[in-house]
């Protein structure tokens, strides 16, 4: 019985430190946010952007530095969006997906589309956006019915079905009364 307890403390312990490791890692990654968006300033003044692996022009853009100032732009707050949709506790977290889209949208359309951004992300967002909102809107309805109302729907469901069975058998019962009268007579 003492392995038990000893065994359970030990797995408590294990998730503690887990959760700290953690909570360590979000409270360094959102700390270290500004630096990551000032990044943009080491990158060169120039319209090209020659790396190992590839190299990047802007057109529409003048300079390296405009994209990275805008790439950074998109890219702190869908780190600290993406951050919060994790650690969120609360039943709205998945309304975080729709500016989640959005900056990763944005983000796309910057990289891969050289023109000026946030224009069109909208029109990719309304489908995201009409999943996610009746989603979220059903799960505050349910949530709503059962702690402000007191209305639970599992309980009003095995209500029906015992009312259901109760009129099946008062069927059954009557039919049998029936054919009784019926051998009766």
């Amino acid at each position: 019985m003492f392995k038990l307890f000893q065994n359970l403390e030990q797995n408590s312990k294990k998730k503690k430190s887990r959760s700290i490791l953690i909570g360590s890692i979000v409270a360094v990654i959102i700390a270290l946010t500004p630096l990551i968006f000032y990044y943009y300033k080491f990158f060169p003044s120039g319209s090209t952007l020659d790396l190992y692996f590839f190299t990047y022009e802007s057109k529409y853009q003048l300079s390296i530095t405009t994209v990275m100032w805008l790439f950074m732009a998109k890219f702190v707050p869908l780190i600290l969006l993406v951050l919060w949709f994790f650690t969120c506790k609360h039943w709205w977290y998945h309304v975080l997906l729709i500016p989640i889209s959005m900056f990763t949208f944005q983000i796309v359309s910057l990289i891969y589309e050289d023109r000026f951004i946030d224009e069109v992300e909208i029109y990719w967002l309304l489908p995201i956006m009409t999943v996610i909102i009746p989603f979220v809107y059903l799960i505050r309805l349910k949530l709503f019915d059962k702690h402000v109302l007191g209305i639970d729907l599992e309980a009003m469901d095995r209500e029906l079905k015992a009312y259901k069975e109760k009129e099946i058998k008062e069927k059954e019962r009557l039919q049998k009364e029936e054919m009784a009268k019926e051998k009766i007579s």
